[in-house]
């Protein structure tokens, strides 16, 4: 038995099969992935019963151009959906679209332009004519 071992350890076989060198390592990535998958096929069944047709093409198009804002969105219709909020109705395009309005409203970033006169008037250029 101490001769296989030792015999994995020097074909560099070791390390991948035994846990204390963090062995199973693709089996744990595997295992991950899967449970990623699962959780995926949850949010889309889940979506799929509160959002009507619209809704969910609406959806769809908002991931394409912010992925990160239609998480966002994802996220807070399975909150509302688990909570009882929508009593079991499908969730509208319309109302899909104020609820987009209020979460624009609340992520909205306001620009600014700060102009520095000092720098524009340091500028020698008109003094070349």
């Amino acid at each position: 038995m101490r001769d296989r071992d030792n015999d994995r350890f020097l074909s560099g076989l070791y390390p991948l099969t035994c846990p204390a060198w963090g062995g199973d390592g693709a089996a744990k990535a595997q295992a991950q992935a899967q449970q990623q998958a699962r959780e995926a096929e949850m949010r889309n069944v889940i979506l799929g019963q509160t959002l009507d047709q619209g809704a969910r093409a609406r959806l769809n198009t908002i991931a394409v151009a912010k992925p990160e804002k239609a998480k966002m969105v994802e996220n807070m219709i399975l909150q509302m959906a688990t909570s009882g909020q929508l009593h079991g109705q499908k969730l509208t395009e319309e109302a899909f679209k104020g609820l987009l309005e209020q979460v624009s409203s609340s992520t909205q970033k306001t620009t600014s332009v700060k102009f520095d006169r000092r720098r524009a008037h340091m500028d020698d250029s008109d003094d070349d004519f």
